[in-house]
């Protein structure tokens, strides 16, 4: 199996993280990726550099606006006299997308502070110099994991980092910049008609669910912690089943707190059988180790021994399949985590 990893995800050095009122360091950091690529190295896969595709795959996702914004609001804000070290928000606009979810007034603002205010929602998306060139690479290597697959690989992992389900169209959200997993699906649907995101994370992809709401074509299949009081909290709700053509092709399995290795299981198990029924032709999946009951963020009680057998039940789907990083902020966690689903995965496709 082909891995995709660049250097260059390393630069964003994201320094603060704000969380129930308090400024604490950054749980979203290149230790991350290091400890991954180092649990990986042992099982033989074939490590890439991505390509660079250019702009133009990611732009069938985001916003033009949006991703100039991200590539020159550190020159902007560095600027700016007594701007902290980081580019972070402090205002916001009372206006949202419509039941879409997707579309948002154009941003008229042209000084840092609205441009970081309209684009950025939360205070755990922390910019800094090398912010853009990492969330770029990142995104190159969802595509070429995707490219792979249009050329005929079964199956592709892309390390992204920073993650990207949290991110919308045209906002930063949760750790995110540029949404992976949306980017490489869409650009499977050049050949597959039908292509499912099934995602493990602990917490909703809520920007991956925005950006395909209205759509019928890409499944969005997800099980997580329960947003009534956990994050992102105002999305990832059972009722949530898509708009207008996409009424149907979102699913959400909210876990309660506390949930362990069956429940767990059985919710993946669940959005198997969705990505079954909806006839997917390709899988995305979303993965990320943080519902590990040792990860910081986690209030579930899963463990270790539930990931291999994640890795086999979608195995089982036997479909071309990009695995997409997402989340996992405990290194122990996901250097057991992933390795062993990875071994699960790829012994169910032998």
């Amino acid at each position: 199996m082909k891995l995709f990893f660049s250097a260059d995800q390393l630069h964003h050095r994201p320094q603060q993280y704000v969380r129930l009122g308090k400024i604490g360091p950054a749980l979203e950091n290149p230790n991350r990726m290091e400890t991954l690529a180092q649990a990986l190295a042992s099982l033989g896969l074939e490590r890439q550099a991505p390509q660079d595709h250019g702009r133009e795959p990611i732009l069938t996702i985001h916003d033009a606006g949006y991703l100039d914004f991200l590539e020159r609001i550190w020159s902007l804000w560095r600027d700016l006299p007594e701007a902290g070290p980081e580019v972070l928000p402090n205002v916001h606009p009372y206006r949202g997308a419509g039941a879409d979810l997707i579309r948002r007034d154009p941003c008229r603002n042209l000084g840092a502070i609205g441009l970081v205010g309209h684009y950025v929602g939360d205070l755990s998306c922390a910019m800094g110099e090398g912010t853009y060139r990492s969330a770029y690479a990142s995104a190159q290597s969802a595509i070429s994991g995707a490219k792979a697959i249009l050329e005929g690989e079964r199956r592709a992992l892309a390390l992204c980092r920073p993650p990207g389900h949290h991110c919308y169209r045209d906002r930063a959200n949760g750790f995110c910049f540029l949404n992976n997993a949306a980017i490489a699906a869409q650009r499977l649907r050049s050949r597959f008609s039908k292509v499912a995101i099934l995602d493990f994370d602990t917490h909703h992809g809520d920007g991956t669910q925005a950006i395909f709401y209205a759509r019928g074509d890409v499944l969005v299949a997800s099980c997580h912690t329960d947003p009534t009081d956990y994050y992102p909290f105002f999305a990832g709700f059972a009722d949530e089943r898509g708009h207008g053509e996409g009424i149907g092709a979102n699913l959400n399995v909210p876990l309660a707190f506390g949930a362990d290795d069956s429940t767990y299981l059985a919710a993946v198990e669940s959005l198997a059988q969705a990505v079954r029924a909806f006839g997917a032709e390709a899988l995305v999946v979303s993965a990320g180790w943080d519902a590990h009951r040792d990860d910081p963020l986690s209030r579930l009680k899963v463990s270790s021994d539930a990931f291999p057998r994640l890795g086999e039940v979608i195995a089982k789907l036997d479909l071309p399949t990009l695995i997409v990083q997402e989340g996992g902020y405990s290194l122990a966690a996901i250097a057991e985590a992933a390795p062993s689903f990875i071994t699960a995965f790829l012994s169910g496709h032998r």
